[in-house]
Parts: structure tokens; C-alpha cells; sequence
């Protein structure tokens, strides 16, 4: 997942641009790429046996990481019904995300 999503920020930027928080100093594309780059960094990471166990660790600083987007998200897509459900629904998604990624830094 964290390589599919990571390679997508690369080449489909703009709705990954669009939930950064403005309050962030820099650009908007500058967090895109990095959560980018953090996403295909980790994914390959987790694909090493020798390396897993500290990329669960990475991924799940990395999650809790884009939460605030993922929250800025909701904020931004309040006034579309459809949206704003999809946004709110995905947000107790990284919950077990996190606690899967700290399993996998755990276990190996």
C-alpha cells in the first residue's frame, strides 16, 4: 500500500497538494513529495526482512505524521456531503494502521 500510494503523489500531486495544512511554512508540492518519498522509502523498507522492524517503527511515525492532513482534509471538504463523509470515514482508518506498522516494528 505505502509504495502504490507514495508512487501516486508523484504522479498525481494536486489532491495530495491541496490537503496540506496552509499553516506549514513551504510549499504545498515540497510535503507532497516528501510524505512521497517517505511512503516509497518505507513501503520498500517493510519488503526487506533485515529492515522491517524498524520501518513498522518509520511507518508508524509516518502516519501519525499525515494525520493532521488527513484532518485538514475533512475541514476542507465540509460543504461536499460525499467528500466529508469519505474523509471522516478514512480518519479512524489510520488507527489500524498505526497499530499494525507497530506490530510489525515489534515482531519483525
Amino acid at each position: 500500500m505505502l509504495l502504490g500510494v507514495g508512487v501516486t503523489h508523484f504522479a498525481w500531486p494536486k489532491p495530495f497538494d491541496s490537503i496540506v495544512p496552509a499553516e506549514l511554512p513551504g510549499s504545498q508540492r515540497f510535503y507532497t513529495y516528501a510524505s512521497g518519498v517517505a511512503e516509497v522509502g518505507i513501503g520498500a523498507l517493510l519488503l526487506v526482512p533485515r529492515t522491517r522492524r524498524p520501518a513498522g517503527l518509520a511507518a508508524a511515525l509516518l502516519f501519525l505524521a499525515v494525520y493532521p492532513g488527513n484532518l485538514n482534509s475533512v475541514r476542507l471538504f465540509w460543504a461536499k456531503p460525499w467528500l466529508r463523509a469519505a474523509t471522516i470515514a478514512r480518519l479512524p482508518l489510520q488507527i489500524p494502521m498505526i497499530t499494525v506498522a507497530l506490530r510489525v516494528w515489534r515482531h519483525g
